[in-house]
């Protein structure tokens, strides 16, 4: 499967962020702890690179919880201060403002010294599409304060959202990067959801994820649809079908809903926590 794309409202907010990071002390950046690495877009890097950096390993609840004390650890070797989280939960979320604190001690001290007192830190909330900022803003601030939803692209303009007196969050829209360099990334940020479905090969997805899993998390197909894992994933998406009673004229079983099935339940964690990066 080829994954090159970049929608032009993209370009647009990457220019904005570009002017925004200016007026901030600390870059949130969400990443899926299912994917630690493929859901971080690399331009962030560059844009944050004079700034504080918090990243939240979202989703955690999904990921393999072995992998993500690895990836934990390896991100703070990079200068990052890191927490796995479950915004949809509040999930270690009651650590963040801590770490924000923390992670922008220099500048509070700064601020002190100068004699201003009681300014808050201004973070920009960053990350790829449907990675969960806005679910982690809402949860963050107790409120529904960003708009949420569980396709890419719902936020479609930057907004600032006063915590508290100690924090004020400016949430972007989730922006990709216009080319994948190595077309892995782009299956995993498939899988995740992160690029619309709509434009993509749904059976041909399904497929590889199945593969996957088969090496990976051998019998996690298995136990979910009661079928026998062969070693044609194809021939294991069909099988899903039958069993899920996906079926169309003459009896032929229909793998492109039986490959919804699949990918919404490794999605939703229904085929138990997977890991798709290892360190």
């Amino acid at each position: 499967m080829n994954f090159q794309w970049y929608p032009g409202h993209m370009t647009k907010a990457k220019r904005a962020m570009q002017e925004d990071i200016k007026l901030v002390d600390l870059v949130i950046e969400l990443a899926d702890a299912r994917v630690p690495d493929s859901s971080r877009n690399p331009d962030i890097d560059e844009l944050g690179r004079n700034k504080a950096r918090l990243i939240l390993l979202n989703k955690a609840d999904l990921a393999d919880p072995k992998y993500t004390d690895q990836w934990t650890a390896r991100l703070k070797e990079k200068g990052c201060f890191v927490l796995p989280v479950n915004a949809r939960n509040n999930s270690g979320l009651k650590a963040v403002h801590a770490v924000i604190q923390e992670a922008c001690r220099e500048k509070i001290e700064r601020d002190r010294r100068r004699g201003i007192l009681n300014r808050p830190v201004r973070a920009m909330v960053v990350g790829i599409p449907n990675v969960g900022k806005s679910t982690f803003i809402n949860s963050f601030a107790g409120k529904a304060a960003a708009k949420t939803g569980n396709k890419p692209g719902v936020t479609k303009g930057n907004q600032w959202i006063r915590l508290n007196k100690n924090v004020e969050l400016l949430d972007t829209p989730g922006i990709l990067w216009p080319k994948f360099e190595d077309q892995r990334v782009g299956l995993h940020l498939a899988w995740i959801g992160s690029i619309r479905d709509d434009i993509l090969n749904a059976e041909e997805l399904a497929a590889e994820l199945i593969a996957y899993l088969a090496v990976k998390y051998p019998g996690a197909i298995a136990q979910r649809y009661g079928v026998e894992e062969l070693e044609d994933s194809f021939q294991t998406l069909a099988k899903v079908a039958r069993a899920r009673g996906c079926l169309m004229k003459g009896n032929e079983a229909d793998t492109n809903k039986a490959a919804g099935f699949v990918l919404d339940d490794f999605r939703s964690g229904r085929l138990g926590r997977i890991t798709l990066e290892i360190p």
